[in-house]
This record gives structure tokens, C-alpha cells and sequence, in this order.
């Protein structure tokens, strides 16, 4: 949970939610285009995307898995870092 109360301090209006079934994959973006220029791996199976400083998207590998993973405070404090 403390991931999700990071992300919504993000200054995203809009979040666009893609999962592909086939390869277990959850895709959000906080714009369209995205153009993401650099990809920083917070985590096993989580990859945040930036464009600057700006965080533009959020890659989770094996989704699936997440729903049985108990919150991280490493996350969110990387996911935090990662905004600076």
C-alpha cells in the first residue's frame, strides 16, 4: 500500500492502465505519448519510466504474482528516490 500512496502524489490528471495476458504484463502510463527516455528497475518485475525528471510510466513484469506480494517499503522508498 505504501507504493500506491506514492503514486498518487505523481502530478499525473490521466493514467492509462494496459495489461497484456499473454505475456503477464501491467502497463501504466501517466501520458500519451509517453516518450520515456530512461527506465530505472525499482524492483524485481517493476520498471519506472522517466522522461527528465518527469516519471512518465510504470512497467510490472508477472502481474499476475503481485496480488500475492505484501507491501514493500523498499519500493516505495526507491519509487520516492527515483522522483528526485
Amino acid at each position: 500500500m505504501a507504493m500506491a500512496s506514492d503514486m498518487l502524489r505523481l502530478q499525473a490528471q490521466h493514467v492509462w492502465v494496459d495489461y497484456d495476458q499473454d505475456v503477464d504484463v501491467l502497463y501504466m502510463s501517466f501520458r500519451k505519448p509517453q516518450n520515456a527516455t530512461k527506465t530505472i528497475e525499482v524492483d524485481d518485475d517493476i520498471l519506472l519510466r522517466k522522461d527528465g525528471k518527469a516519471i512518465v510510466g510504470l512497467t510490472i513484469l508477472n502481474a499476475s504474482a503481485l496480488r500475492r506480494i505484501k507491501p514493500n517499503a523498499g519500493r516505495a522508498k526507491a519509487l520516492r528516490n527515483s522522483q528526485k
